[in-house]
């Protein structure tokens, strides 16, 4: 089995998890970055994305779109709330529910970092063809897929066609 080793010492060329890994923390760190120099951060940025493009009905749904803990998404929620991004209240019809909304602030403030996000997509994508970020789309996809143990069988090659 060849693991990509020469020599079986050192790899061939780095582990393609560690590039991966050293490029997400990168580009993670910079859009974090952009993110507060507009006044916000990623969590932020994901509730306020959240609540203003998807009808989310409860606390318990807007975590799991946000990707995160309830007891983590209250965290962000209560700093949020006295920030004046969010207001929380009781569904009327089922007290158990709360229902969080945008105030003004939170509006302007989706819109602050909406385009900060956009900004730092530009920057990301500078010096790219259309054609090189549908092949990343699709290495993305397929590492995901192998990651996640997805794998598919390996298409024929010429010498294995019938003939």
């Amino acid at each position: 089995m060849d693991l990509g080793y020469a020599g079986g010492m050192r790899p061939a060329r780095p582990p393609i998890g560690l590039e991966l890994a050293r490029a997400a923390r990168t580009v993670s760190r910079a859009f974090d970055d952009a993110l507060a120099q507009a006044g916000g951060s990623l969590p932020v940025w994901l509730v306020l994305l959240n609540l203003k493009t998807r009808q989310v009905a409860s606390q318990r749904k807007l975590a799991e779109a946000v990707g995160v803990r309830e007891a983590t998404l209250t965290h962000h929620l209560n700093a949020m709330d006295a920030q004046g991004l969010v207001t929380r209240a009781r569904d009327p019809a089922n007290r158990r529910i709360h229902v969080v909304q945008l105030t003004p602030a939170g509006e302007a403030a989706f819109l602050r970092l909406r385009e900060a996000a956009m900004a730092f997509d530009r920057t990301l994508r500078d010096g790219l063809t259309d054609a090189d970020l549908d092949g990343l789309a699709g290495v993305l996809g397929r590492l995901a897929a192998n990651a996640a143990g997805e794998h598919e069988p390996a298409s024929p090659g010429p010498a294995d066609q019938p003939g």
